[in-house]
């Protein structure tokens, strides 16, 4: 079996998998206030398999780009190397292996999601439709931990019981992981319904390796709370950071307006898809105000970054970054 280097996954604060968040610049975001990992959006195996790795000299950034076309399925850089986790859909341990093989000069660790009530990832016998099959998830796990140097994870959701819950979790044990994330919520809960912190404790005493809590935990003194409520090794936060990213500063967190502007600088860094740009600063703009704001209806409207960048009179930043990228062509 392959030695895993790298992460203890104790005592860490960890921003959690976000589809259409979790891209580079909200990584880069949360890992400048604080996070110690910061987990990518979820993204299928497939997907993956159908990209090239290409160095991206203009943006300083490692693009993994789908052949025959111009997307970038997956951006990292060398300053996220050691504390990002790209997160993978799949239900194949063999092209798990394969995808986990391509990207693994470049991240600090692989998960992979058994979490995800969502159709996409469910119908594909992806997410949470992999905790109903144990001896696939066994095997996709023992096949990356015998092939990869780098910690090999999952994220799980509490099941219908305790005892199976349980079970589960010692079986992923037994495969050899670095660590375990519990979602402290069943497959039918939703967001609104309250995560159930006490699931959560019935893994981490039946387990020796650590354990990631993840849900609910919205404001700073949601990461002590958790830890002492679960007995969780780390604390892993998803919507808390989405709505302010800076809940992980040791210092307290910062307004939400200022966060959101370092947000954009980091879109416009990075060349951030304008559709998950919007789609994040939607987000904090539902949490503290409204899309029906004069704010809320200008975002809408945007078509670009620099349209974005003008709403916030960021113009002058998006320039000199244009300028010095057009200087070095």
């Amino acid at each position: 079996m392959a030695m895993a280097h790298g992460i203890d996954y104790r005592d860490k604060l960890i921003l959690a998998p976000m589809v259409r968040v979790g891209t580079l610049p909200f990584r880069m975001l949360a890992a400048g206030y604080g996070a110690d990992l910061t987990y990518g959006e979820e993204i299928v195996d497939h997907k993956m398999l159908k990209c090239s790795r290409v160095v991206n000299d203009v943006l300083g950034s490692i693009d993994f780009v789908e052949k025959g076309t111009n997307d970038v399925v997956f951006r990292t850089c060398k300053a996220e190397r050691d504390h990002v986790v790209f997160q993978m859909g799949t239900s194949d341990p063999y092209r798990a292996l394969t995808v986990a093989q391509l990207l693994c000069k470049d991240i600090a660790a692989v998960d992979i999601n058994m979490g995800c009530p969502k159709p996409f990832s469910v119908t594909g016998g992806m997410g949470s439709a992999l905790l109903s099959q144990p001896e696939l998830v066994s095997e996709i796990l023992t096949t990356l931990r015998r092939n990869l140097d780098i910690p090999v994870t999952c994220k799980i959701r509490l099941l219908k019981s305790t005892q199976e819950t349980v079970e589960l979790a010692r079986r992923i044990e037994k495969t050899g992981v670095s660590a375990i994330a519990v979602h402290g919520r069943r497959i039918p809960d939703r967001p609104k319904d309250r995560a159930k912190w006490d699931g959560i404790a019935d893994v981490v005493s039946a387990l020796s390796i650590p354990v990631i809590a993840n849900g609910d935990v919205f404001e700073p003194p949601d990461i002590p709370r958790i830890k002492a409520a679960t007995g969780a090794s780390s604390v892993m936060v998803a919507r808390g950071a989405l709505w302010n990213a800076s809940i992980f500063r040791p210092e307290g967190k910062l307004d939400w307006e200022e966060v959101k502007r370092e947000y954009l600088r980091q879109c416009i860094l990075w060349e951030n898809d304008i559709k998950f740009t919007k789609y994040t600063v939607n987000n904090m703009i539902i949490r503290n105000s409204s899309l029906e704001s004069p704010e809320g209806r200008a975002v809408h409207k945007c078509q670009s970054l620099l349209h974005l960048a003008e709403v916030y009179g960021l113009e002058d930043f998006h320039h000199n970054i244009s300028q010095g990228r057009y200087n070095t062509l």
